[in-house]
């Protein structure tokens, strides 16, 4: 297969229970400017040409999916794990049971990421799907990082250097083949797929993207969200 015949697939864990959003229903389907949280995470993905197909992992037990986005036309699978990797895993079984090769790209990305721009993406594309590992979506880290003290309540260990760090985003692009070997000896403790290549000798690139990429996590970030897609609209 040529370089140029190896597809983009786009893959979005969306099995979490999102407790730490202190929601009364998992965070993905949680109100944002109208819209449920993974309808536009969904639609962002869905304006980028370049993939074949958006597949979510979704838990065994969920049915809110259809009502919450409805006319989806990517797959859509109830295979969701206990945790993030277990999730991507089912999600890259799903691909290969469509057909998906060792050599076609798998975009990995939060559902909680959802002032995600088609640009970004398309950005983390042109700069990794001529590269032998792939990478992902990352900010520099300009804040000044404390590491807090073992067992402390909130107290300050020492200053950590800010020197070459990142913080990472999504999506995350590897190849399927390298990613599922990665994931299978790494196991279900790492929280995203580039460390999980990172163990076995790989060094993913680094594609800088923009702050406003942020995870949806605490209570204080829905509202942060709300206000940032309104303005969009606006």
């Amino acid at each position: 297969m040529s370089e140029v015949a190896h597809r983009l697939f786009a893959l979005v864990p969306a099995a979490g229970s999102g407790s730490r959003a202190g929601q009364c229903q998992p965070k993905q389907y949680v109100p944002i400017a109208g819209r449920p949280l993974l309808a536009h995470t969904l639609e962002a993905l869905a304006a980028v040409p370049e993939l074949t197909r958006v597949a979510v992992v979704l838990a065994p037990e969920d049915t809110r999916f259809e009502q919450a986005v409805p006319g989806f036309e990517g797959w859509v699978w109830r295979t969701g794990g206990a945790t993030r990797a277990a999730s991507v895993a089912a999600g890259l079984q799903g691909l290969r049971a469509q057909g998906a090769l060792d050599a076609d790209w798998v975009l990995v990305h939060d559902a909680a990421r959802c002032l995600l721009r088609p640009q970004w993406v398309r950005a983390l594309l042109s700069a990794c799907r001529d590269d032998a590992v792939g990478g992902l979506l990352a900010q520099p880290i300009a804040d000044t990082l404390k590491l807090q003290q073992e067992g402390a309540c909130e107290q300050v260990e020492r200053t950590v250097s800010r020197e070459r760090m990142w913080a990472a985003q999504t999506p995350q692009m590897f190849r399927l083949g390298l990613l599922e070997d990665a994931l299978a000896k790494a196991g279900e403790g790492v929280t995203d797929e580039a460390s999980a290549v990172e163990r076995l000798g790989h060094a993913p690139r680094l594609v800088r993207a923009a702050l406003e990429n942020f995870k949806v996590t605490l209570p204080e970030d829905f509202a942060l969200a709300e206000a940032l897609l309104k303005a969009r609209k606006s």
